[in-house]
């Protein structure tokens, strides 16, 4: 079943692999992806799906030197690169549109300031321009604020759509904006949007709510992890997490997103099936950053009936051909984890197909 077609939004996807959404920072100072990003993905074109590296909306929102965004002009012209070599080869692209939160330093974002939920920094440090530095204390935005963030997120979303791409992943996960909003311990504001499980949730579910008005929700999906305590993030009760994640998901069930793929490493768990059965629709499942996803772990997700595609990242690092690999029970490339970031195309572009002896 693996290998079976699968229908999401209005796309056909010919098998039930995902690329993961994958940091790679080879788009320089400027967030521009070039022909480099462009081979990149071209060559992994037969991925049942594949969703972008987090994509910046805001320069307030870029997270890592070398992120890509899709503001300005440019950003959206290298995208079309992107999508072009794609689709050239058959296959289909979603944006994953990631507003980087308190994950961030102003040397990072140009001199933006670093915003959240709350005034409460990351412990530790960043890696910048300038070299690393300590996450400075974000500014916490204001209700009047709110508003302006989520119009950078929607019109990021269009401008995915005008670069080609076959719809957008709104990035809910792993400590960045949405996800600060979710957990408790950095989402403390008092106003409509802090406190109880229906509050926290709310700034996600408006998001979502503009996006899918934007674009239309066949081409609009969200990521979530919840328990996944990264970055910061402390979701450690579990009541108060399945409380949180029940009012979102049952708030955007109704809106028939594209899909809902959420990353945790007990997938047939009662929390994740819960969740998928408050979704109703399409569900990805990704096991998460501890261990490697191997080829019978995913073949048994989908037979098992406790995901309908599974979303890689490693393997589909090192194997630009993973799907024929998987399918016909071929070796594998190692991925070289050195090479993970950086900037030129050794360990990026050059894992070679399998070719037979």
């Amino acid at each position: 079943m693996l290998f079976s077609p699968l229908s999401l939004g209005e796309l056909e996807l010919p098998n039930r692999l995902v690329m993961a959404p994958l940091t790679r920072v080879r788009s320089g100072k400027e967030g521009i992806p070039g022909p480099m990003v462009a081979e990149h993905y071209r060559q992994r074109a037969s991925l049942g799906l594949i969703v972008s590296e987090g994509t910046y909306p805001s320069p307030a929102g870029r997270s890592y030197p070398g992120q890509p965004g899709i503001v300005t002009p440019e950003q959206i012209a290298g995208w079309k690169t992107v999508t072009d070599a794609v689709h050239a080869e058959g296959g289909r692209m979603f944006a994953q549109i990631m507003h980087g939160g308190r994950v961030s330093h102003e040397d990072i974002t140009g001199g933006h300031r670093v915003v959240a939920p709350s005034a409460i920094a990351v412990e530790g440090e960043t890696r910048t321009y300038t070299g690393k530095q300590a996450y400075p204390v974000p500014h916490e935005l204001s209700t009047d604020e709110l508003p302006v963030v989520m119009q950078e997120i929607v019109t990021a979303s269009r401008n995915a759509i005008e670069a080609g791409f076959d719809g957008v992943e709104l990035h809910s996960a792993n400590g960045y904006l949405l996800h600060e909003f979710l957990a408790p311990n950095t989402n403390v504001r008092t106003d409509s949007y802090g406190g109880s499980p229906e509050n926290r949730a709310r700034f996600v579910i408006e998001t979502v709510n503009a996006v899918v008005e934007a674009l239309g929700a066949n081409r609009v999906g969200i990521r979530i992890s919840p328990e996944h305590n990264v970055q910061g993030i402390a979701e450690n009760d579990a009541a108060d997490v399945r409380a949180t994640y029940e009012v979102l998901v049952n708030s955007i069930a109704p809106l028939n997103l594209a899909y809902l793929s959420i990353l945790h490493d007990d997938p047939s768990g009662a929390l994740v099936q819960d969740l998928r059965a408050r979704f109703n629709g399409t569900f990805l499942v990704n096991t998460g950053f501890g261990l490697i996803t191997t080829r019978e772990e995913a073949a048994a997700l989908v037979a098992d009936g406790h995901a309908d595609a599974v979303v890689v990242g490693r393997p589909a690092i090192a194997n630009p051909d993973l799907a024929r690999r998987w399918r016909e029970g071929l070796p594998l490339n190692e991925p070289d984890q050195a090479t993970f970031y950086g900037e030129g195309a050794k360990g990026y572009n050059d894992y070679p197909v399998y070719e037979l002896a």
